[in-house]
Order: C-alpha cells, then structure tokens, then sequence
C-alpha cells in the first residue's frame, strides 16, 4: 500500500503514464485536419537536408515554386533532429512527433522541478497534471516546433534560476544551451525569460553571479536576433521566401481588437482544453490575491504581460492559429495548480483534477486517429513515381496546405483550384520547370481539356504540361 501510494505520488509516474497514451498514433503521417501544413513543413526541411544538402543555414521546403525552395524560417532545430534520426534509420514521417513527446515530457518534469524549488510539492505536483492535459496533451507529439521550443526554454530556466539561487556554478553552461536552442526554435518561448528580473532585484544575489549570468545571455540574444533579423531577412531578399514577419504593434493591436472573442477562446479553452480548468484557473487568480501570495502574484504579472506584448506583436498570426496560446499554458497551469493545492481534502483535489483532466484529454482524443477518407494521399508518391521522375516540378490542387505535395516527395507548387484554369498562372509555372500537373478529384469535380491526360488513377488525374490539347 506504501509503495502504490508512493508511486501515485510520483510526478515521474504521471509524465511516463501520458508519455505511453500519448505513443497511441505516434506513427501517423501528418494528415490531421488541422495543422498537418505546419508539421509537412517541418517534415519537408528535414527531408531535404537529407536528400539535397544537410546545411542547417539553408532550410529548403518544397513548395518551391521552381526555385531553390530555401526559405527564411524559426532555426530548424526540431527538423535537424528528424534529419539525424534519419542518417541511422533511414527517413520516417513520425520521427518529428516522437522527438517532441520526449523533449516536452523531459520539459514537463523540469515545469514540475521549478515549481516545487520556488513554490510548494503540492502545487508543482498538480500544476504539472494541469500541464500534462491540456493543448500540451496533442500538441506536444505533433512535429511542430511550439511545445518543443517551450519545453527547451523550460529547461535552460531551471538551470538559470537554480544557477542564480542555489550556486550551481557548471549550471550557467546548460542554461545557455538550452535557453539558446529554446529560443532559437522559435522566438515566442523568448517571452518567458522575463522571469529572470524577480532574481535581478533580490540583494540576496551577489553582484559577480548576475554579471555571469547577463555574460551568457548577451550572446543568446545577438544569435537569435542575427538568426531572425539578418539572417533570415538575407535569405528572403536572395531566395524569395518568408513565413511570418509578424505584425507591427500598430496593425498587431488593431488585429486582436477586432477578434477580441476568438482571443478570449485562446484563454478559456484552447489553452487548458477544459473550461472546468479555466473555471479553476479564475479562483486560483482570486485565491493569490486573497491570500497575498506575493511570489506566484509577481510571476503571473511579469509573465502575462509580457505575454500580452507577444499577442500584439503576433496580430492576426495569434487570431489564426491556436496553437499560439502554447507558450502560455504553463504559467495557466501554475495558477490552476495552486487552486487545487488549497483544497485541504486530497480526495476532493485528487477527484476533481481526475475530473478536469479527462475532460481535456476528451477534447483531445480525436487528434490521435487520421480520418480513413485521407488515407489515399499515403499514395501520392507511389503514383507519382509511375508517371514522374523525382526530379520533375509538379503542381498539384492541394490548397495553402503542402500536404500533398510532401505526400507526393515531389517539389513545385500547391495551388487552389481556381489556378487550375488559369491559363496565364499555369503557363509560367510551365516556364519555371512545371511538367505535370495533379489534380484531386475529390477536390475539384470539373475537367480540364488544356493539357493531354496520361492517367486517370482513382482519386488523381495527372497531366502533362507540355502536351498541349488542340
């Protein structure tokens, strides 16, 4: 009984026990409904840095448009990683998913670490439940680089706080390193380290630990500014290509005060993924300032506000994809584990976060089974491989999403259907290299008597491009 008591107790058990659940699926190609565009793209760079040119500096997709297809992008770090598990065991669609399962449960432990060094057991223990089922319970076994690069940063903050409060002198080194790839992944996980001004107002702190510590971090930030802001912008104006400038907080503001609802969804529901955690998440906010705990008061303030500059910055970025609200949870699930750590019955708190985390896990499950009617884009490559050679430039219907492009292992463009008639698009895309065009029947219902059919396969037509109808 001790022993099973002891084990329930065990955060570690818990990380294992949703790493496992979460392993359900884990082999999937990235066809989900929503966002198999972001994780195609992390795919798609850490194909091409094994098939074409494994220089982390020039992260290529292929979308390309008939041109190189290198692109200014958050470091690829996440497909790096995917490309190194590739030289051992040869190219997989799932290595980004389990690549961030393990870097964010390993993250999730070190949330656990914090906040039991600067708050109490009880709350660390159920912050990091709160933590463990919300959007992190999907998003983090996605090859997407949000949760991951939040994770890193997690973790480069035990290292810098601990090295700051505790005299862990090697610490700093792994407070660099894991601060530096965290941001570098992607720059939102950067909002975080506002943290670090709690310790640079403590006198407790001697003067010779904070001038290490700003020693180390002025080289994270002159690294990922030349990333983000010279380097990146050098490769836009070379190559033609860029993701997301992000807003100025003029056009930024405008933006979320437009959409004020679907901002507000961000916090009572695809954050924690459960309203009854945002119903906790509300009395933990009025429990902190009941009880005047100063120090988790503090932490949410600097944080949120720091947060909400990021919201501004992002603009319509934040308004179209929820997964931006990412970086955030944690600092939700603090305060929702501090509610639940002020209930003195611990069968109640145990029931009701049992309770809470099912609900978020059921909002969540359908994330984890690919649709049967998507399945047939599995066979684009092979399709493609009968009528194409690897290297021809293709075009295919398949929208904004790169999805069936990457399906296909071809490059060139995704287009709407509207640019399937359009004679003066298709005709320069020819000029760039086109030579087969790919429809979707199931997308687009109408023919095309321009270009010569060479085959009618069940779900796809292929034309060729340089065969013109008369």
């Amino acid at each position: 009984m001790k022993f099973r008591k002891a084990l329930f107790s065990d955060i570690r058990f818990w990380i294992i026990i949703f790493f496992v659940i979460r392993l359900y699926g884990i082999t999937n190609p990235p066809l989900e409904v929503t966002h198999s565009w972001r994780q195609v793209t992390v795919n798609m760079v850490a194909r091409n840095f094994l098939e074409i040119d494994a220089n982390i500096l020039y992260p290529r997709v292929d979308d390309n448009h008939g041109a190189t297809g290198i692109i200014g992008m958050e470091f690829p770090a996440l497909s790096y990683l995917i490309y190194l598990f590739s030289l051992v065991f040869g190219y997989g669609h799932f290595y980004g998913r389990l690549i961030n399962l393990i870097v964010s449960s390993i993250g999730t432990y070190y949330f656990y670490l914090l906040i039991l060094r600067f708050v109490n057991s009880k709350t660390a223990f159920f912050s990091t439940i709160f933590l463990l089922s919300s959007i992190w319970f999907a998003f983090s076994r996605k090859a997407m680089p949000d949760a991951f690069s939040t994770s890193l940063m997690i973790i480069g903050m035990y290292y810098g706080l601990i090295y700051l409060f505790d005299d862990k002198k090697t610490y700093i080194i792994l407070y660099f390193i894991f601060t530096l790839i965290g941001v570098l992944s992607k720059i939102p996980a950067a909002y975080l380290a506002v943290i670090y001004s709690v310790p640079f107002f403590d006198k407790v702190i001697n003067i010779k630990k904070k001038i290490i510590f700003v020693s180390a971090t002025l080289p994270i930030v002159f690294i990922v500014y030349w990333w983000y802001f010279v380097w990146n912008i050098h490769l836009s104006e070379v190559y033609g290509m860029w993701y997301n400038t992000g807003k100025s907080f003029k056009d930024g503001f405008t933006d979320i005060f437009s959409n004020l609802n679907v901002v507000a969804e961000s916090f009572y529901y695809n954050g924690l993924r459960a309203y009854s955690s945002f119903i906790v998440f509300i009395t933990g906010l009025f429990l902190m300032i009941y009880n005047k705990h100063k120090k988790i008061l503090i932490i949410f303030a600097i944080l949120s506000l720091s947060f909400i500059l990021y919201i501004f910055k992002s603009g319509i970025f934040f308004i179209q994809n929820s997964y931006y609200i990412i970086p955030y949870v944690p600092v939700m699930a603090l305060i929702c584990g501090y509610a639940i750590s002020k209930i003195k019955l611990n069968k109640l708190a145990i029931f009701l976060i049992v309770l809470i985390s099912v609900e978020g896990i059921a909002q969540q499950q359908h994330d984890f089974r690919i649709k049967k009617r998507y399945l047939y884009k599995m066979e684009l490559e092979n399709i493609a491989n009968k009528v194409t050679n690897s290297s021809d430039l293709i075009i295919i219907n398949g929208g904004d999403n790169p999805q069936e492009l990457y399906m296909s292992h071809r490059k060139g463009w995704t287009i709407t259907n509207d640019k399937l008639v359009d004679n003066s698009f298709i005709n320069n895309a020819k000029q760039l290299g086109a030579k087969y065009l790919f429809v979707n029947k199931t997308d687009f219902k109408d023919s095309i008597t321009t270009y010569k059919l060479i085959k009618d396969f069940e779900f796809y037509l292929v034309y060729n491009l340089g065969s013109v109808m008369k």
